[in-house]
């Protein structure tokens, strides 16, 4: 065990620059509709995908790039008077008359807003007739599902955020048994750097195997 896994316990910063990013046909399109700002028609955009397909990570990149604000729960539509804004699951738990007034406010005072959800708009869960249809005319993205390639560069980005040392065996093994999922991807990482710490080893095949096991039998201890 080295002392960088160990001292990676104590919190993780994840890298979340362009540079960073791992582009593939299931987010290209996504990376595209970001970098095409300021020339967004109507001056919003609507990002989706599964947990864990990089939404956060291209939101940065936007943040930096448009100098934007990324709003919190308690949101004031004033924030987004000539501004860029970013608001991260607006599908959930934001209430439709500020998201309404939000929208309207980046429109009328030439700001710019970027929204992240886990679905497209037309599937949200919407009441207000006139923000169903603002958000379904906005301009949208989305990320799809991970292929081999994208799965094993993502495993690889995840242990470069830990500081873990990963072999292209460890990874090649680890893709084609684990859940096909972004979000699988980063729960696995970290179970292998948690095992590593509490049982003191390397994170190779053997490890790799338990880790695995106990992840699809969770009844296994």
């Amino acid at each position: 065990m080295t002392t960088a896994q160990f001292a990676l316990a104590m919190g993780l910063t994840p890298a979340l620059t362009r540079q960073d990013f791992v582009v593939a046909d299931s987010n290209r399109q996504a990376l595209a509709a970001i970098e095409r700002w300021p020339d967004w028609q109507g001056r919003v955009l609507v990002l989706w995908g599964p947990a864990g397909s990089g939404k956060t990570h291209l939101g940065e990149i936007w943040r930096v790039r448009a100098n934007a604000t990324r709003l919190e729960r308690s949101i004031d539509p004033a924030a987004a008077n000539g501004q860029a804004v970013l608001l991260d699951d607006a599908d959930r738990d934001v209430p439709e008359a500020t998201l309404l007034h939000l929208h309207n406010v980046v429109q009328q005072s030439g700001g710019w807003l970027l929204l992240t959800a886990s679905s497209a708009p037309a599937q949200w869960k919407v009441d207000l007739p006139d923000l169903r249809s603002r958000l379904i005319a906005a301009p949208g993205a989305g990320i799809a599902a991970p292929d081999d390639e994208l799965l094993a560069a993502v495993l690889a980005k995840h242990f470069s955020d830990r500081q873990l040392r990963a072999g292209a065996d460890l990874i090649a093994y680890l893709v084609p048994r684990m859940e096909r999922s972004f979000a699988a991807a980063r729960n696995l990482v970290a179970a292998l750097d948690s095992a590593a710490l509490a049982e003191r080893s390397e994170i190779g095949l053997p490890l790799a195997r338990r880790v695995l096991e106990r992840m699809q039998n969770p009844g296994l201890l």
